[in-house]
């Protein structure tokens, strides 16, 4: 047995994909090198992790120069290094894109986050960077929002590979794979071909917790003795429950027979994709949320430090079905501390996308500086 626990996930059947982008990483060979020791099997990018490459490194000055002297705005030089970034990256991924006859091998660029509620730019954003980043193996990210569900399904029906991000409720979770059936019978009616076409449906977990947690906090501290044990109680077990019922509902709908005649015309499976696994809370075990949502066809993206923890002490077992109903009772409970688990899945949705659009804006300011600099450099 491979005693690397990364490469042991994939045994499992559950592909790691890193949660970050940086030049030197792809060409630098350390990507490689990853991909061939820890069985990496593709990448995700955000607006954060792009403003913390670019400001926080002079690896981008040079094309930041080049593109700029185009007389291109912040946005298009932006736009012009993330397709180069992801067009790198996906480049020294396509060894496993076609060793996995194109389940894996993935690299996502993000619409930008302004375009979160709205449906049309979405679309017209993400067949931009599609054809801009002209790689088979390239993931457009557009967000799971309400007005993102008719984006998805049209993106999809244009035969555009795409990962739906900023997922928080097995409600919303369902409306996008809804997309995702909608869209293939709609090929499969025009007979087109679907069996180069990939989706993942990313949907967040620690961040859940991040907030519920506040919540019973508060609850723990308003004076019912009865009432603060069961919020303590709580405490770090609704993103996991979530994630968990999530699963429940992938594994229904691969079985239905509507999921099943379009297998039969060669649909893959929306695989889930776990997101913010990372632990947030110092009081829990630093991969608490990757050692229970291991499960077969489904990804997790992971940042580097919990990339690095996984490969050290990392326990892969299959556990995404343990406790089902253990995870139906903290929705219960929840409910009886007056605590609204739908209330915060919709305050996340917005505190998501507020954070990536900050992030966006921090990232433009970040290059029209530089641009600036290097012009007079």
């Amino acid at each position: 047995m491979n005693d690397n626990p990364l490469k042991r996930l994939t045994a499992l059947g559950q592909s790691v994909w890193y949660d970050f982008i940086r030049r030197d990483l792809y060409r630098s060979g350390q990507l490689a090198k990853m991909i061939r020791e820890d069985g990496l099997a593709g990448m995700t990018s955000n607006p954060t992790i792009f403003q913390k490459a670019i400001a926080d490194s002079d690896l981008y000055d040079e094309d930041i120069r080049e593109i700029g002297a185009g007389g291109k705005n912040a946005g298009q030089i932006f736009e012009g290094l993330a397709v180069r970034d992801v067009q790198g990256a996906a480049d020294v991924f396509r060894p496993v894109f076609d060793r996995t006859v194109g389940n894996d091998g993935f690299v996502s660029i993000e619409v930008q986050p302004g375009l979160a509620r709205d449906t049309a730019g979405t679309i017209a954003e993400a067949r931009r960077l599609w054809t801009s980043c002209n790689r088979p193996n390239v993931m457009v990210k557009i967000p799971g929002t309400a007005e993102g569900l008719e984006a998805i399904r049209a993106s999809l029906a244009a035969g555009i590979n795409i990962n739906i991000t900023l997922l928080f409720s097995v409600e919303r979770y369902v409306q996008v794979a809804e997309a995702h059936l909608a869209a293939m019978e709609e090929r499969v009616s025009k007979g087109l071909p679907v069996d180069k076409i990939r989706s993942v449906a990313s949907f967040f977990v620690s961040r859940v917790d991040t907030n519920a947690d506040k919540k019973l906090d508060a609850v723990a501290k308003s004076g019912d003795a009865a009432n603060a044990a069961s919020a303590r109680a709580l405490r770090g077990r609704l993103g996991i429950a979530n994630a968990r019922l999530a699963y429940e509902a992938f594994e229904r709908i691969v079985a239905s027979p509507r999921f099943q005649a379009l297998k039969g015309k060669g649909v893959a499976v929306q695989r889930p994709l776990w997101a913010s696994t990372s632990t947030k809370d110092p009081a829990l075990p630093d991969l608490y949320y990757v050692e229970a949502l291991i499960a077969p066809d489904s990804v997790d993206t992971m940042p580097p430090e919990t990339v690095d923890a996984y490969r050290d002490h990392g326990d892969p077992k299959v556990r995404i079905r343990e406790d089902l109903p253990g995870a139906r009772a903290v929705f219960r409970q929840l409910a009886e501390l007056g605590i609204d688990p739908a209330a915060i899945f919709r305050e996340l949705e917005d505190e998501g996308i507020k954070k990536f659009a900050d992030s966006f804006d921090a990232l433009l300011k970040a290059v029209s500086e530089k641009e600036k600099a290097v012009r007079v450099a």
